[in-house]
C-alpha cells in the first residue's frame, strides 16, 4: 500500500514537472525587447546594412527584413545579430536585392571563379560542385580542408546575382592514410606521358578526391583513352580501395559541374 502511494506521489510530481517545463517560457519584458531590438540595430549601423528593418519579440526573437545587394551582407547580419546578448533565435527574411542575373551566366561566371579559387594551397584534391536555379546556388561535392570549403563559399557569397547559398560541401576527413594517397595518385597520374599536361593549367587539372582510402577522378579530359588511363594509373597506387571515375570527355554532357 505504501509502495503504491509513493509511486503516485512520484507520478504526480513528475507529471507537475514536465508541465512547468512545457510552459515555461523566459521571455523578456517588452521594455527589454526594445533594448535588444536597439542592441541589434547598433550592431547593423553600418552602410551595408542600411536597407535592413529590426524586431524583437517578447521572446527574444530577432526578426531581420528588408533588402541588401548581396548575399554576403545577409548572412553576416544573419550572424551579427545572434551574438547580441538578448537574441534567442534569428529569423531571417531578408531579400537579396542586387542585379538580376541569369542562371546560366551566373554559372558560367561562378564556375570560372571557382576553378581559379586557391591555385596553389592544393586545389587539385578539390571537388567542388556548383548547381544554380533561379538565382540560389548550391555548392556540393568534397573540399579537401575547411579553408578550401570556406573560400568557395565566400567566393559565391560575394557575387551579385546570387540570391542565396546553399552550402552541401563535404570536408574530407583528417588522414595521413588518405594523404600519402592522394599524392601517390597525383604522381601516378601527373606522372604518366600522355596525361601531364593536364597539369599545364591550374584551373583544369584532374581533380583528385580521397576518402578512407576511396578515390574519384573530377575534371574534363581531351579523350575516352585519356580518361581511362587516369582511372588505371589511380586504381594501380598501393592503399588505393576503390576508383570511381567521373572525368567527362570533351564536348560530351556533363551533369554536374566541378570546381
Amino acid at each position: 500500500m505504501t509502495r503504491t502511494k509513493n509511486s503516485r506521489k512520484l507520478l504526480f510530481f513528475a507529471a507537475a514537472f514536465v508541465a512547468a517545463i512545457l510552459t515555461f517560457s523566459p521571455g523578456v519584458s517588452t521594455a527589454n525587447a526594445q533594448d535588444v531590438a536597439a542592441a541589434v540595430r547598433a550592431k547593423l549601423d553600418k552602410s551595408q546594412y542600411k536597407g535592413i528593418q529590426v524586431s524583437v519579440d517578447k521572446n527574444g526573437i530577432a526578426t531581420l527584413a528588408g533588402t541588401v545587394s548581396l548575399y554576403e551582407y545577409k548572412s553576416d547580419a544573419d550572424r551579427v545579430v545572434h551574438k547580441v546578448k538578448g537574441v534567442t533565435a534569428v529569423r531571417n527574411d531578408i531579400e537579396v536585392a542586387g542585379p538580376n542575373v541569369s542562371d546560366s551566366k551566373l554559372r558560367q561566371s561562378l564556375a570560372e571563379k571557382l576553378s581559379y579559387d586557391r591555385v596553389g594551397y592544393g586545389n587539385v584534391f578539390d571537388a567542388i560542385t556548383l548547381q544554380v536555379e533561379n538565382g540560389v546556388v548550391t555548392l556540393g561535392g568534397h573540399a579537401l580542408d575547411y579553408p578550401s570549403r570556406d573560400s568557395a563559399v565566400g567566393l559565391v557569397s560575394t557575387t551579385p546575382g546570387v540570391k542565396d547559398v546553399v552550402d552541401e560541401i563535404a570536408v574530407d576527413p583528417v588522414s595521413p592514410m588518405d594523404w600519402q594517397i592522394r599524392m601517390a595518385v597525383a604522381r601516378a597520374v601527373y606522372g604518366f606521358p600522355s596525361l601531364n599536361r593536364y597539369a599545364i593549367d591550374p584551373a583544369k587539372p584532374i581533380r583528385i578526391s580521397v576518402q578512407n582510402g576511396n578515390v574519384a577522378l573530377y575534371g574534363a579530359v581531351d579523350s575516352e583513352a585519356d580518361k581511362d588511363a587516369a582511372g588505371l594509373r589511380a586504381s594501380g597506387v598501393p592503399g588505393v580501395f576503390s576508383v570511381k571515375n567521373y572525368l567527362q570527355v570533351a564536348n560530351q554532357p556533363s551533369e554536374k559541374s566541378q570546381k
